[in-house]
């Protein structure tokens, strides 16, 4: 390969390919994955009596973790002190380990800013040791009965519309291969009609199901359906890894939950994906032949084109929703904004000209909006009767 002749996008992330020791995984989250830290909810969690328990940081627990203290063998043991290692260690000493874990901190904000590659190794440090707290905590809540209320952080977000549904707090798993718990907020209606669709959301990359309380609220209001919105692996309150595989776990172990606990069957479901959410999106409808229907907001035909065109790194290549979507057997509904300067509507176009012809519903080009700003304003307006245009559709093939 020959650097000098290929675009910016690609030269970057065959470096990055390159140092991070050929790892795929690495360039999809240095690029992908950005959770608001920190989440813009929490879920306050509530013992089998209903009183509400102490928060639980992902910082309560030592950040070496069982693993060495760091790279250069720092110790921050009290037996030099004549302490016994099970003794509570005294104020002096706790503040102690503080300054050197604060130290150890700023050395290595230094690191990364002076190196992409160490930023990245420090972050997929930080995000295993989170989620192996997180997976001891969800299981032993798990096991104890532990339910969930779910507090939005209004200081940020402002007040929420209101809803006279439930809205039910849950941690779905656990995921079979690893453990995980997924942090979901369900939007249930008080529906008689047992066929009452259920829009299972995928949201985008710096978001998180806090911030998209508002917007599920609405839908859940004015599109008369359930909503299910959940956080991938790594954001919010859910466990688990950033990573494009972490995504289809998450997307399947959620749509296997929403079959069990509300749709009862696949055609009741309607899957959501929003930017980074119609990857997950597109992996499921193209597995599920029998699915309601699918819903693709600012989407991308894969995470690299919305970089370069070139395929000379097409091997590092994440969501190839453009080869999926042909797979998808249900109608697909495409929303796009003209205006998108992140993914441009090229990508909207591809992707509805792949579509089944017998699939194809007539999409919606959003003049003079960009990438997430189609729903805001007046606006709104448009996007919930485009939306129950849709859903009419599906009821009518049913």
């Amino acid at each position: 390969m020959c650097f000098c002749c290929c675009p910016p996008a690609v030269t970057a992330l065959a470096y990055l390919w390159i140092r991070s020791g050929f790892r795929k995984d690495a360039v999809a989250g240095a690029l992908t994955f950005f959770p608001p830290d920190p989440p813009l909810y929490k879920f306050q969690r509530i013992d089998k009596d209903g009183k509400e328990l102490p928060d639980i940081s992902d910082d309560d627990v030592d950040d070496s973790d069982g693993e060495e203290d760091d790279e250069r063998g720092e110790d921050d043991s009290d037996s030099e002190l004549g302490v016994a290692d099970d003794a509570p260690p005294s104020k002096a000493t706790t503040q102690t380990s503080k300054e050197k874990r604060a130290e150890r901190e700023q050395r290595r904000r230094e690191e990364a800013n002076a190196d992409p590659i160490v930023a990245m190794t420090e972050r997929s440090k930080i995000q295993r040791k989170r989620a192996k707290r997180r997976a001891r905590t969800d299981a032993a809540d798990a096991k104890a009965g532990v339910t969930y209320r779910f507090i939005p952080d209004t200081d940020s977000l402002g007040s929420l519309p209101s809803f006279n549904g439930s809205v039910e707090a849950v941690k779905i798993g656990p995921q079979k291969k690893t453990g995980t718990y997924i942090a979901a907020l369900l939007y249930r209606r008080h529906a008689k009609d047992d066929d009452t669709k259920t829009i299972v959301y995928s949201h985008g990359n710096a978001t998180d199901v806090g911030a998209m309380a508002g917007l599920q609220c609405l839908i859940a209001k004015n599109v008369n359906c359930h909503v299910l919105v959940y956080d991938y692996s790594g954001y919010g309150e859910s466990g688990g890894m950033l990573g494009e595989k972490m995504t289809y776990r998450d997307i399947e172990l959620v749509f296997q939950w929403t079959i069990d606990n509300v749709a009862k069957h696949e055609r009741n479901i309607v899957l959501y994906g929003q930017s980074v959410g119609s990857g997950p999106s597109c992996f499921l409808a193209s597995r599920k032949p029998d699915l309601g229907g699918l819903i693709l907001h600012s989407p991308f035909t894969s995470g690299l084109r919305v970089l370069t065109p070139s395929r000379v790194l097409g091997c590092l290549d994440i969501f190839p929703n453009i080869d999926r979507i042909k797979k998808a057997s249900c109608k697909v509904f495409i929303i796009h904004g003209q205006k998108d300067k992140e993914v441009p509507i090229e990508h909207g176009l591809s992707l509805q000209a792949a579509v089944r012809d017998d699939c194809k519903s007539d999409p919606w080009w959003v003049p003079d909006k960009g990438h997430n700003d189609i729903v805001e304003g007046p606006n709104i307006v448009q996007y919930i009767n485009r939306l129950n245009q849709f859903m009419r559709l599906l009821r009518d093939e049913d």
